[in-house]
């Protein structure tokens, strides 16, 4: 990390966390790049997964019972 870098962190730390938060989100946002190729494989993955579904090759799983795994731990 460049020396720049580090003195921008360190200002950022000592924000209250709200602005911590905006400045978050919009570092996120400014790498949110619409990449068409990804989106495209994304839906076809979700396609096969959806196919597989319905064909009982895969099952579903309840949200509670995922939730209850998380809340155990």
């Amino acid at each position: 990390m460049s020396i720049s870098s580090e003195v921008i962190l360190h200002d950022a730390l000592a924000l209250p966390a709200v602005e911590r938060v905006k400045i978050v989100d919009q570092l996120l946002s400014s790498l949110d790049e619409a990449d068409s190729l990804l989106d495209a494989k994304w839906a076809k993955e979700a396609e096969s997964r959806l196919d597989a579904f319905d064909r009982g090759e895969i099952r579903s799983i309840p949200l509670e019972d995922i939730l209850a795994r998380y809340h155990k731990g």
